[in-house]
């Protein structure tokens, strides 16, 4: 084996580091994959010790810093703007869930959400818990959830202090503050049993894969060893998820991958009672549900690839009878089956909606202000809703908070967010591109600019994307986006295929085999503005994070000359290496979106053909800004290190090349919400030296 490179991490940087190149092969259907960059796995990875990775990725972080102390003042200035939008003793709109309402604050300059209850009938505020006071003196905090029992007196909390997305368990006893430690290898957010005396949580493998669902019965030891197994999955190509029933009579124990699923049954009232399967898996099968009595509400895509509505009984959970069929424009979304109606979410031609359902059939769509909006129905914890909260915004429209009034059917107005230092709407404008595809498919773009952007082919544009795993990228408000369009630029979303911005039928055209087609509709989106006037080719800056991180990578490979700089945040570079290795926890769970390239030479050779990584020539590159977690368990972190050693290594130009690797943080970035906004002013800040640079 060839020797491991020293680290040289130490010494005063003046010129970008440079990865040593050690080789290593693998070879898969009689085709050889040089992989000279392998070495920047730790081989004890998830601990990451390796003195010679560690090094490098120290070099690669100080050349940051070095690359952008001359952008200090930017920076500087950008945090000041994004932060002064930002309400410092914000607060969320209270949400009735039994004999309580439930909101979260932040005290002025606050990192972290405090989070509060007060009684519903009256009283005093009371803290549940403070997220400031969990994450002092931790470089990292992140909460995933509280759930409060029953009766009120108790909550189960995870929290994740590493970005390892592996959370500590909680009990605390509401009364005295006191918390006890139930367990370390903990998902996601515990359900109560009806009775308050026991919570089922998911449990995660030693290769972070939620596998199990244990039943912790107060007054038992903690730790996980000690809790009764509800259910275990032994496909490790499928996620174990838990939930309740909206009418608090189940728990719901889902095990998927990305395109197929299968739900049990539990009575909150019998934690113990054997698990009701509804429905046994069928590949590409997908459905969810929610009980209401004894009724069973299903949404599934059995018969109509945009999903159909049925119902069953718990008698027979797996006889399903149409409620709602499926249609090739509207798109159900997802369901909340409260006591006196069904909410849906559905998404018609692209646009979102929510559409009610009362038992006798009729059915009320909820109206909305603007032609453009996201909307999504928000936190309704009690087994009826007359009031249903919903959060809506658009482009232009600041994030609200709105209370339907089912019985008057009319929108009442809770929050609106609030940008201190000013928002002015009607300074800015947004419109809806369509770009014609090579095969005829129109895609769609938004945009957003300020009313005096000049549309003749002169200004800035920035173009974000995603295009996966079925996730929409929604027309919605961002305040930091501001600083942009302030500074001369339209801010523009490509809803390219992958995601399912047009139905589910645009997701499956843009994976597997189809998954060009979104890295293809990204580039025609960029044409589609260029030819509105919105920018001229080489004037477009581009980003995208994860998956959309791998949209990044194959658009710098395939047309670098469009772009004028590239922000890949956390970026899936590596995408045939990391199909080809099984042992990586999220590696099974992939293939149905990306493929298996060890078992199928097809599926190798087109993956080959896109992934980044390998895919990287001696060309010129646009400025690139490359971002990566050392904690990170989805995007691991040698996959933007290695695909930065690359580049720097092949390209022909001199334009900058950054990596910077949180080393305490993981998928996310840093936590806190001015620490991440700090991350995102050197984003802007990198962004708008590339433009100066050529100016």
């Amino acid at each position: 084996m060839a020797p491991r490179p020293r680290p040289h991490y130490m010494r005063r940087m003046t010129q970008p580091p440079v990865a040593a190149r050690i080789p290593h092969a693998t070879t898969h259907h009689g085709i050889v994959r040089d992989d000279p960059y392998d070495w920047l796995r730790d081989p004890g990875y998830p601990k990451v010790e390796d003195a010679a990775v560690l090094g490098y990725l120290a070099e690669e972080n100080t050349w940051f810093d070095a690359w952008m102390a001359p952008h200090a003042a930017t920076v500087d200035t950008l945090f000041a703007e994004l932060k002064g939008r930002v309400k410092d003793d914000d607060s969320g709109v209270p949400v009735r869930d039994g004999a309580f309402d439930y909101w979260w604050r932040f005290d002025a300059g606050g990192q972290y959400r405090i989070w509060l209850r007060r009684p519903a009938a009256g009283g005093d505020d009371a803290v549940i818990l403070s997220e400031p006071v969990e994450a002092a003196g931790k470089d990292y905090f992140r909460l995933a959830g509280i759930s409060v029992s029953p009766d009120g007196a108790l909550a189960a909390w995870t929290a994740d202090d590493d970005g390892s997305e592996r959370f500590k368990l909680y009990l605390r006893d509401l009364s005295t503050g006191a918390d006890t430690l139930v367990a370390t290898t903990a998902i996601g957010v515990a359900v109560w049993a009806a009775d308050s005396a026991s919570f089922a949580w998911t449990e995660v493998n030693d290769a972070w894969r939620p596998y199990r669902v244990r039943l912790h019965r107060l007054g038992e030891a903690a730790g996980s060893e000690d809790d009764a197994v509800l259910y275990e999955e032994a496909d490790a190509s499928f996620f174990v998820g838990l939930d309740r029933s909206t009418d608090r009579s189940h728990f719901l124990i889902t095990a998927a991958d990305h395109v197929t699923s299968e739900v049990r049954l539990i009575p909150t009232s019998d934690p113990a009672a054997p698990p009701v399967l509804v429905s046994p898996r069928e590949t590409g099968r997908e459905y969810d549900l929610d009980v209401r009595d004894a009724t069973v509400f299903v949404r599934t895509n059995d018969t109509h690839v945009n999903f159909r509505i049925a119902t069953a009984t718990l008698a027979a959970p797996g006889v399903w009878t149409d409620l709602i069929p499926g249609d090739d424009r509207v798109y159900l979304r997802g369901l909340t089956a409260f006591a006196s109606y069904l909410a849906i979410s559905e998404r018609v031609d692209g646009l979102d909606g929510v559409l009610l359902r009362y038992d006798d059939g009729r059915e009320t769509k909820i109206a909305f202000p603007e032609a453009s909006y996201t909307v999504g129905i928000g936190s309704n914890p009690e087994p009826d809703a007359p009031l249903l909260r919903l959060g809506y915004s658009s482009m232009v429209t600041p994030s609200t908070v709105y209370d339907y009034d089912v019985a008057a059917d009319r929108l009442i107005v809770r929050k609106v967010q609030d940008v201190p230092s000013g928002y002015d709407a009607s300074a800015y404008r947004t419109e809806r591109l369509m770009a014609p595809a090579a095969d005829g498919t129109l895609v769609p773009v938004s945009v957003v600019y300020r009313a005096d952007f000049p549309r003749d082919g002169s200004g800035r544009l920035h173009l974000y994307g995603y295009g996966a795993y079925g996730l929409a990228i929604p027309p919605s408000f961002s305040a930091s986006r501001l600083s942009l369009l302030d500074r001369g630029f339209a801010y523009a979303i490509a809803h390219v295929r992958g995601g399912d911005d047009m139905g589910y039928r645009w997701y499956l055209d843009g994976k597997l085999e189809a998954r060009t087609n979104t890295f293809t509709d990204f580039v025609v989106s960029a044409h589609a503005l260029i030819a509105a006037g919105f920018a001229s080719a080489g004037n477009i800056s581009i980003s995208g994070g994860s998956a959309g991180g791998t949209l990044m990578g194959v658009v710098a490979n395939t047309d670098p000359g469009l772009w004028r700089a590239v922000v890949a945040d956390v970026p899936f570079v590596d995408v045939l290496g990391t199909m080809l290795d099984g042992s990586l926890p999220l590696t099974p769970i992939e293939w149905p979106e990306w493929g298996n390239p060890g078992e199928d030479a097809e599926v190798y050779r087109q993956i080959a053909a896109y992934s980044p990584y390998d895919n990287v020539t001696a060309q010129d590159y646009p400025p690139i800004l490359i971002t990566a977690g050392l904690n990170d368990p989805r995007v691991t972190y040698w996959e933007p290190a290695k695909w930065a050693a690359k580049l720097r290594a092949t390209k022909t130009d001199a334009n900058p090349l950054l990596l910077k690797t949180n080393m305490g943080a993981g998928h996310g970035g840093k936590s806190g919400r001015f620490e991440s906004l700090r991350e995102t002013a050197e984003e802007f800040a990198f962004l708008l030296a590339a433009f100066e640079a050529k100016a």
